[in-house]
């Protein structure tokens, strides 16, 4: 019996030892298996701002919307403040040159004149007795009857009111001056487009009475987006058509470009004087002008969109079906701080990153910003 239960001892020896060895077996790979759970963790999908590539063709036309205008456009108003009384003109009337379109009440200035007439009458009734007086000195002193000293002062005295004559001559001459500009004249031919004030109301010196497109030049004035003021050539030839008559035409350059964008519409004014306008080319009629661009074919695209691969220009060209990334060599055509044309190396409908180039790498899957 004793003997039996030794027998039976034997076999559990070495089934402990076996599970002693076992047991940093399978902690160990208990913690292979963390790792390479940690390994094979999936990165987060970075967001990412595209443009879809559109190619600009050489040669193309472009179409804007603008209006007639004069060449040459004047304000005219007053050089005094005061009430006006009369407006001869308005809008859409033809005017000559001389003629009177508006008048202020004259009745200060006209005042002003009367008083300066006076003076100026009084002051040569003192010339002239001065004058008496100073002959008959010189007569006197000559036949020994009276002192130099009464002579010289005779002389004196023709001289002072003489120069009270002059002051009064110019004061004359400045209050009729006034009294003018109380009438406000065309300074050239031409047609009124705006009026600034009615009779009756108190207007001031240099305030906009009525404005005169003179005649002359006649100009297309267009709004021009800063795309085509880059890409238009020099000089160009604009084509410029009546918009309710694409018959009645006529060919202009450009005369004057605003040197400052708008800042709401972020457009610039552009000035095109029409050569030999027929007459339907009317002041204030809404035209259609034409301009062929030109430069080489070309992709546009922010400069933020351009990397580097191998020392050469390139960018990260996104894969839709996929959301992957392929970094792919381009060829610059031209370039500046804000844009940059793609001469090859891209076709036209295909999605370039534009931001954030820097941290992307090939084959990264991405997503497109404002996607979930």
């Amino acid at each position: 019996m004793h003997h039996h239960c030794r027998h039976d001892a034997r076999p559990d020896r070495p089934s402990r030892l076996a599970a002693t060895h076992l047991v940093p077996l399978v902690v160990a790979l208990a913690l292979t298996a963390c790792d390479q759970a940690e390994e094979v963790a999936p990165e987060p999908i970075r967001p990412v701002r595209v443009v879809t590539v559109v190619e600009q063709v050489a040669g193309e036309v472009v179409s804007l919307t603008g209006r007639v205008q004069a060449e040459d456009d004047v304000s005219l108003g007053f050089r005094l403040n005061g009430r006006m009384i009369e407006r001869l003109v308005g809008v859409g009337d033809v005017v000559t040159a001389g003629q009177s379109v508006a008048r202020l009440d004259p009745e200060t200035e006209r005042n002003a004149v009367l008083a300066a007439r006076a003076d100026l009458a009084a002051a040569q009734g003192e010339l002239a007795r001065a004058a008496t007086d100073f002959e008959r000195q010189a007569t006197l002193l000559e036949r020994g009857f009276t002192t130099r000293v009464r002579y010289d002062e005779a002389l004196q005295a023709r001289r002072l009111a003489q120069s009270w004559v002059d002051t009064a001559e110019a004061r004359l001459a400045i209050a009729e001056e006034q009294l003018s500009f109380t009438a406000l004249y065309a300074d050239a031919p031409g047609v009124v487009t705006q009026v600034g004030a009615e009779p009756g109301e108190v207007v001031a010196a240099g305030q906009m009475v009525v404005r005169l497109a003179r005649d002359g030049g006649r100009d297309a004035v267009f709004d021009v987006p800063e795309r085509l003021m880059r890409t238009a050539p020099r000089d160009p030839v604009v084509q410029v058509r009546l918009a309710t008559d694409p018959g009645v035409r006529a060919e202009g350059r450009v005369r004057e470009v605003a040197p400052q964008a708008d800042p709401v519409t972020r457009t610039f004014e552009v000035k095109v004087g029409l050569i030999a306008p027929p007459e339907a080319l009317r002041l204030g009629a809404t035209v259609v002008g034409r301009l062929q661009l030109g430069g080489a074919t070309g992709i546009e695209l922010p400069a933020s969109a351009l990397t580097i691969k191998d020392g050469r220009p390139a960018v990260f060209v996104l894969d839709l079906a996929t959301n992957r990334l392929e970094l792919r060599p381009v060829e610059v055509a031209r370039h500046d701080l804000v844009h940059v044309v793609i001469a090859s190396g891209l076709a036209s409908g295909e999605t370039v990153v534009t931001a954030g180039v820097q941290v992307l790498r090939p084959g990264q899957e991405v997503r497109v910003l404002g996607q979930s």
